[in-house]
């Protein structure tokens, strides 16, 4: 038995890892590193564009939830991350580097697995078949879905913030901790004043950008929006937003600054920096310009810009069942963020639920609907059922999960989060 996969981001590489090990021959297409995308930079299948990708970590928290899910169910995302995971205070940070070469050569190893370092330009005839190819679906190959699906895309625009090098960062002028102390002092913290911080603001929002394309509108993924317009919405967004203070005291004054803004390790040496929540669509050298306003970074040797790229998804309400199939062709699956789906860890779990259910279809067996009150079932449950008029990417969170009652919000977590370990653990015995 074989199922062909289109795509070696963390979708293909969950679904590929799930079947190999069921004993069925997968075709892995993956067009990297001969042909790349405005974000990656190498050739490692379910390459991180950002070592925070797998968010929190803390207990009963929806993303932590999720993992939870997903390590139940032999994830070798959540395997690898695992393996590769540096200080990062509440979150899930990988080295990248690490985290993407694990998987690749777990899978190019595998007797199971046949990666086929090419570009598919049209839809394969091969069935069962799993497209996976990510939220940069673009080319001959998007051209090739439109026909299959009868429809145009929906789209949004996604950022990514600048790396620094850390010994480019001025560490007189910043400080290491964690917001409220917690976790260790994982973030090297660059606080401002309020002339500076002003100073800052001005420059951003008159700073020059990449301008769009005549064709495209400009529609942001409210979660991951550039700092440009988190600031242009008022003058102290960014002391509420990315650049809060809260939780923070600078060990020189002893208060807590006007502003801060946090980096964060990318790498397990901690040698490059990232800009947390600093997204953005400014051009190169204007990133430079206005980021070195910052005391901390005066000097700061940017190692990668911050980008902006288009991210294309399916109308999945219109089009996938709850299995993950096309309505049209039982089939033909679809996994990760084309589905709607934001969110790496997101998108790794739908791999799983579109490798599970090819498995399955090939052993003569009804595709597995994963119930509601899980992570992963309520996250399949809203790409697949709502409003198509007006479908808009999510990542996990409790408000799409079927509620309890409780007065106590971390009790209402807690006990929502026990139940869908409990309801993952009886579909186990299913699968």
């Amino acid at each position: 038995m074989k199922a062909v996969i289109i795509g070696g981001g963390l979708a293909g590489v969950e679904s590929a890892y799930y079947l190999a090990n069921k004993g069925i021959e997968v075709i892995l297409y993956e067009m990297r590193p001969y042909i790349s995308t405005e974000v990656h930079r190498t050739g490692y299948l379910a390459e991180l564009v950002c070592s925070n990708s797998l968010k929190s970590d803390t207990p009963y928290d929806a993303s932590w939830l999720l993992k939870e899910e997903m390590r139940l169910l032999n994830s070798i995302v959540i395997e690898s991350a695992r393996k590769n995971a540096i200080p990062g205070g509440k979150s899930l940070v990988v080295d990248r580097d690490g985290f993407s070469a694990y998987i690749t050569e777990k899978l190019l190893s595998h007797k199971n697995v046949y990666v086929v370092r090419e570009e598919c330009k049209d839809i394969p005839n091969d069935r069962p078949l799993i497209i996976a190819t990510g939220p940069l679906t673009g080319g001959d190959f998007a051209e090739s879905l439109k026909r299959l699906l009868g429809e145009n895309f929906l789209y949004f625009y996604d950022a990514t913030s600048p790396i620094v090098t850390r010994e480019s960062v001025d560490e007189e002028e910043c400080f290491w901790a964690s917001r409220y102390n917690y976790g260790g002092a994982d973030y090297l913290n660059c606080p401002m004043d309020e002339d500076t911080y002003d100073k800052f603001y001005s420059a951003l929002i008159s700073a020059e950008t990449v301008p769009l394309q005549d064709f495209e509108e400009e529609v942001f993924y409210e979660a991951c929006l550039p700092i440009e317009e988190i600031a242009k919405r008022d003058r102290d967004a960014l002391r509420f937003g990315p650049f809060k203070p809260k939780g923070l005291i600078d060990p020189k004054s002893g208060k807590m600054p006007y502003a801060v803004l946090q980096l964060r390790r990318e790498d397990r040496e901690g040698r490059l920096l990232s800009l947390v929540g600093c997204q953005t669509k400014l051009r190169w050298k204007e990133q430079e310009r206005v980021f070195r306003l910052i005391p901390a970074l005066r000097s700061a040797e940017f190692v990668r810009f911050g980008v902006m790229h288009r991210n294309t998804f399916i109308n999945s309400p219109s089009l996938l069942s709850p299995s993950l199939a096309l309505k049209s062709d039982s089939k033909i699956f679809f996994a990760g963020q084309i589905t709607g789906v934001e969110g790496y860890l997101e998108s790794s779990a739908t791999g799983i639920v579109a490798g599970i259910n090819v498995y399955r279809i090939l052993n003569d067996k009804e595709p597995i609907i994963f119930p509601e009150e899980t992570a992963i079932g309520s996250l399949i449950r809203y790409i697949t059922t709502a409003n198509p008029d007006n479908f808009q990417p999510i990542g996990i969170n409790y408000g799409i999960l079927p509620e309890v009652r409780h007065k106590s919000r971390k009790e209402r977590r807690r006990i929502i989060a026990e139940r869908a370990l409990e309801s993952l653990g009886r579909l186990l015995y299913e699968l």
